[in-house]
This record gives C-alpha cells, structure tokens and sequence, in this order.
C-alpha cells in the first residue's frame, strides 16, 4: 500500500511521550501512530455496532409488534 506523509504538530511533552512509546514497542514512531490511528478507527466501528444492538434492545418490543418475530413467523408457516 502507497504511502503518505502527513507534518503533525504536537507540544513536546506529547511529542516525547510518542518516542517513549514506540520505543518500548520496538517500534518506529511512524508505525506507532499509524496504529493508533488504525485501532482507534477500530473502535469507532466497535462502537457503532455496540450503540446499534443497545437501539435494537430498546426498541424491540416495537419492532416485534409492527413486523413480528422470527419465532412467530415459523409457527404462522406451519
């Protein structure tokens, strides 16, 4: 995958907390921001998806009333 530079600026405190670290990772400090990025990004889906199935518990009674259940539709089928 290509890559892209990206200048950050960032006060010094934070900037040497990142060199720390990457260090105690092993790590580069590039790859150590670009997965930060990449697990925060993880989450966000994490979070939608755990937000989605918090609506569908709160709403299920309704959702049951106007378009059914699974279960009450297999015994209409019998």
């Amino acid at each position: 995958m290509a890559k892209t530079q990206l200048n950050v600026r960032v006060d010094e405190v934070t900037a040497e907390t990142a060199r720390e670290r990457a260090l105690q990772r092993g790590m580069s400090m590039n790859r150590y921001i670009e997965e930060l990025v990449q697990r925060d990004a993880g989450e966000v889906g994490h979070t939608f998806v755990e937000a989605a199935a918090d609506f569908m518990k709160s709403y299920e009674s309704v959702f049951a009333e106007e378009f059914g259940t699974p279960e009450s539709e297999g015994r209409n089928a019998a």
